[in-house]
């Protein structure tokens, strides 16, 4: 019995190449199933890392802020040291599961050692908000909670973060500034130390009695509870201006009673300068005019005779 031989296979049509052909032919050639034991066992393993490493980082970095509060640290530097370390160890988890993967751990740690060149130098002005951060952390001239003055701005810390340093102003603004801003200008902090002092200006007239005045100020001072006896309150004269003799109350108090203190002393010094009959002058200037006119005649008279020329005021009669 004879076979029929086989037909030679149809020439392609005009212009269809023989490559999707030769393509097909080598995917039919692959081997799926061994590709997916090999390459999904990687990549499953690869999530794996990522996603319990992402969960331990989660869990180390908050148990390092639990511990620094049992410590007693600064519950800024508890923040800060949490998002740095989990940030840290996330980069190590990273690199863990692409290494799973057959990544080279060396040719991967040179392309970010380049890569991380171009970014400080693209971002160097981040990286100089870094490193405040890290200033800040370390000399601490704040704490969460403080009232400061910082780059010309008030307001209550709230949180020192690794780019910029967030402050909530007293009628509740919020503030966000960056770190760089605030380690290259004057820090004034108003809560820093536990006891502050009130100074209170006032003036009095000449001709009151400085003796007296002194003395219905330290009483008013004496009288509030919150006024501390050490260091003593005290009055002293800071000024001889133009229409009063200005004095100025010193009196220390705590710092959480600072506030609300130096309004009810205010109040109290003007009524009590009031009601003991002392004067505080407001400001005033005397301001004498001289008519030099060659037959003399007064400046009033001028003035009269020029609003009767006018029609306004009646003539005298002649």
């Amino acid at each position: 019995m004879s076979v029929p031989a086989t037909a030679p296979a149809a020439p392609l049509p005009a212009g269809m190449s023989a490559e999707p052909e030769a393509l097909m032919r080598e995917l039919r050639g692959i081997d799926w199933l061994q590709m997916l034991e090999t390459w999904g066992l990687k990549l499953l393993a690869a999530v794996l890392i990522f996603l319990v490493g992402m969960w331990l980082a989660k869990r180390l970095s908050a148990g390092l802020e639990r511990v620094l509060g049992r410590t007693h640290a600064d519950a800024t530097l508890g923040g800060f040291l949490r998002r740095a370390s989990y940030a840290a160890m996330m980069v190590l988890v990273i690199i863990t599961a692409l290494t799973s993967l057959g990544v080279n751990p060396t040719s991967m740690l040179a392309v970010l050692g380049a890569a991380g060149l171009a970014v400080g130098l693209a971002l160097k002005d981040s990286l100089s908000n870094i490193a405040s951060g890290v200033m800040l952390i370390v000399l601490r001239p704040f704490r969460e909670g403080d009232f400061v003055q910082a780059a010309s701005l008030e307001g209550i810390i709230e949180e020192v973060r690794i780019f910029q340093t967030r402050m909530r102003t007293v009628d509740n603004r919020l503030i966000v500034l960056p770190n760089s801003l605030i380690t290259t200008a004057p820090i004034i902090n108003f809560t820093a130390k536990p006891q502050r002092r009130i100074d209170i200006p006032v003036g009095v007239g000449y001709d009151d009695d400085l003796k007296r005045a002194k003395e219905i100020l330290l009483k008013i001072a004496h009288d509030d509870p919150r006024v501390l006896a050490d260091p003593a309150p005290s009055v002293i004269v800071s000024k001889l201006s133009e229409s009063s003799v200005d004095l100025i109350l010193l009196a220390w108090t705590r710092t959480m009673d600072f506030g609300e203190t130096k309004s009810d002393l205010t109040e109290a010094v003007r009524t009590e300068i009031i009601g003991n009959g002392l004067n505080i002058p407001y400001p005033q200037r005397d301001l004498n005019v001289y008519h030099h006119n060659a037959d003399g005649t007064p400046l009033t008279d001028l003035i009269t005779k020029g609003v009767a020329d006018d029609g306004d005021v009646a003539k005298p009669p002649a």
